[in-house]
């Protein structure tokens, strides 16, 4: 009998001796990607030692903190679109301005620990929309040429293929090909266009999220270069130079002043006036 109360003693003691479980806090995604205008869903679970009613916080990171779910509601921009199981939130139609960091706080004043945290990233994945393309009308061969394909919102950032006559125009294969294409940037490059390079060109972007989307097609024309208007054109430009320089320097020797004028006439001599004393015997004579 003696024995049975030694063992329920010092069963009794290593109970109250054993160290309690504090508050944790956990999740099963600490990463969570999903399509713009879906619903999210950041898990947190937590366990407690003592505190039956621990209080539940959300906050979203950023320049500043700010609360998502607080004093049991949620604050905008969340309020009216999110709810909360346990400590599992729903975010309703998400979109680029919800994606970043989120972290689930548990307190439990009445625990040895008495707070717990997790942290949960939301990325909202954006499918590509229609690039801007840039597409010269027209080019002289032999010339560099650069067309460019962009699309600005697709997230993760789109990759681009280009299309001539509404066939997709192939990777170079080898070093000297008269062409590049930047699948990552979207630019295509010719070294050096031949005539043979017109025609309709026209850029497609796509992400894997989505569906691809391509941009509206232009035509590009590639012309010989008129060596007789560029002949003429540089006869007319050299012309231009020489007559300028030719009135600047007339000008700067004084050629189209008042006082040049005036010297050419050096060599003139006017005629001879009558003497006063002359004039004045005839008119006594008459």
């Amino acid at each position: 009998m003696e024995g049975t109360s030694l063992y329920l003693l010092i069963v009794i003691l290593l109970m109250q001796c054993s160290p309690s479980v504090p508050v944790t806090v956990a999740t099963n995604r600490h990463k969570v990607e999903v399509r713009e205008f879906s619903d999210a869903v950041l898990s947190c679970t937590f366990h407690t030692e003592k505190d039956q009613n621990p209080r539940i916080e959300w906050k979203k990171k950023g320049k500043d903190v700010s609360f998502v779910y607080y004093d049991g509601h949620f604050r905008a921009p969340f309020e009216g679109r999110a709810t909360i199981e346990g400590a599992t939130v729903t975010l309703q139609r998400v979109t680029q301005d919800d994606a970043g960091e989120y972290r689930c706080e548990i307190s439990a004043p009445l625990d040895t620990v008495s707070l717990g945290e997790t942290n949960v990233t939301l990325k909202v994945l954006v499918p590509p929309h229609t690039p801007s393309c840039e597409i010269p009308s027209a080019a002289v061969t032999g010339s560099v040429v650069q067309l460019r394909c962009r699309d600005q919102q697709s997230i993760p950032p789109a990759t681009y293929s280009w299309f001539k006559d509404d066939q997709p125009i192939s990777q170079p294969r080898h070093a000297n090909a008269t062409y590049l294409i930047n699948s990552h940037t979207g630019v295509l490059e010719f070294r050096a266009v031949a005539k043979d390079d017109t025609g309709l060109y026209s850029c497609l972007a796509s992400n894997g999220v989505g569906p691809p989307k391509k941009c509206e097609g232009k035509h590009m024309t590639i012309e010989d270069v008129n060596v007789s208007a560029v002949v003429a054109a540089v006869v007319v430009v050299c012309l231009v130079i020489v007559c300028g320089c030719g009135g600047f320097l007339l000008h700067r020797n004084g050629f189209f002043s008042p006082g040049h004028r005036g010297r050419s006439n050096v060599n003139y001599i006017p005629p001879p006036q009558e003497p006063q004393d002359f004039k004045h015997t005839q008119s006594f004579m008459l």
